[in-house]
């Protein structure tokens, strides 16, 4: 099937996120779901989380770090006014960056990462306001995801949750889409400082911090 054929039956089903494994045009499986593929497929295969999670928790380490450098960077009236591309302060943006990796980690509580969730999530920042207070929060995120990929709760990471991004997926299959969607706004905040507030970022994330990490080649 070609790539635009493909688009297409994708959309008629429904399906919004990549990857997805569909098998015999009946059952379908979104997402790197272990748990499900290899019943799928018969394979006798036992999976190993430890290098994901490794690599996970060091690239949420750079991009959140990154976003915590680049916010320090914004005055106060910068931060309220609205970006060029979505009508949102960069306040809103760089807030967005960081507490979506949250909701999605906390998703092996809750029990899923609904659109509801996610409003509830901003409802609960609202004052988080100023660059030291976003900072100080997305340092908190950053610390939490990593003790929590570095805590080896393979149950947690295994449970399956109802996402608004990705459908039906593992809370680790989850935080590997959120990392590439912050990554994906972090970049829009680079373009956005250098050409459009004639703001160098200091110490920006690097393509070797990039590296692996999948996002649109459309940057907006």
């Amino acid at each position: 099937m070609e790539d635009h054929q493909a688009m297409e039956d994708l959309r008629s089903r429904g399906i919004k996120a990549l990857p997805v494994t569909i098998i015999d045009d009946k059952e379908v499986i979104i997402g790197y779901f272990p748990k499900k593929l290899i019943p799928a497929f018969k394979l006798d295969v036992k999976v190993d989380l430890s290098g994901k999670t490794e690599w996970l928790a060091d690239k949420y380490e750079q991009i959140l770090r990154a976003a915590c450098r680049a916010t320090t960077q914004f005055s106060q009236e910068q931060l309220d006014a609205d970006v060029p591309w979505r009508p949102w302060t960069g306040r809103k943006t760089v807030m967005h960056i960081m507490s979506f990796p949250e909701v999605a980690y906390l998703s092996y509580k809750v029990g899923s990462m609904s659109q509801d969730d996610m409003r509830a999530s901003d409802e609960r920042l609202k004052d988080v306001y100023t660059a030291a207070e976003i900072v100080e929060y997305g340092n908190k995120v950053r610390t939490d995801i990593i003790a929590f990929l570095n805590s080896g709760n393979t149950e947690a990471f295994d449970r399956e949750v109802p996402a608004h991004y990705g459908g039906e997926v593992t809370v680790l299959e989850l935080l590997n889409i959120i990392l590439s969607h912050s990554t994906h706004h972090l970049k829009q905040v680079y373009h956005y400082m250098e050409n459009n507030l004639g703001i160098t970022p200091e110490a920006p994330a690097s393509e070797a911090d990039f590296e692996g990490i999948q996002t649109p080649e459309a940057l907006f």
